[in-house]
């Protein structure tokens, strides 16, 4: 959940295009939602990057932790109803900071880079979920502790960080975010 009014989901080697368009139609079309269009971030094919919250997570109401892979190549299908109700798809390319300052409405967008955009530490860390931090409130994160350079680059941002260890969660690939499940928010 990106705002109120809209939803991010990832193309990926796990989540295909019908998925997606079958979840766009549920939620856009379904009467007690507020959401009013969905963006679907197409990302890599691989293992590392198999679910959008491992390269890409909402961390505060304008700041995401990103991998930097993702930053050059990135296209957002951008879903929602027309007038008469039809699924209306757009593509957009470019900048990613952009995209979702028009999307969701924001003056200003920070992108936390996954080990400070460095090409090594981006990898390892990466690698043991780095991007994939679980937002228990906007600007406060739980963290894998082995992550410090991410960790460091949260903090430097604003980001209040609580920090745990990792061990058999992050060998079957998976960071804080997956041990969770969001059911209902109360509004900020």
């Amino acid at each position: 959940i990106l705002s109120p009014q809209v939803l991010g989901v990832g193309i990926s080697q796990r989540t295909k295009g019908d998925s997606i368009d079958t979840l766009a139609e549920a939620v856009l079309t379904y009467s007690r939602t507020n959401f009013k269009k969905l963006l679907a971030f197409n990302i890599p094919k691989s293992r590392s990057f198999m679910h959008l919250d491992t390269v890409f997570t909402m961390v505060d109401r304008d700041k995401f932790t990103v991998h930097p892979n993702i930053l050059s190549s990135i296209t957002v299908f951008v879903m929602e109803l027309d007038e008469n109700k039809k699924m209306k798809i757009t593509q957009e390319d470019g900048r990613l900071e952009d995209i979702l300052k028009e999307h969701l409405g924001l003056d200003h967008v920070t992108l936390i880079e996954c080990g400070r955009g460095s090409e090594v530490d981006a990898a390892r860390e990466q690698w043991n979920d780095g991007s994939n931090t679980l937002a228990i409130a906007p600007g406060e994160v739980v963290v894998y502790s082995r992550n410090y350079v991410t960790n460091r680059s949260l903090e430097e941002a604003g980001i209040k960080v609580h920090t745990i260890p990792s061990a058999e969660l992050s060998r079957g690939r998976g960071g804080p975010r997956c041990m969770s499940m969001p059911l209902w928010r109360e509004d900020p």
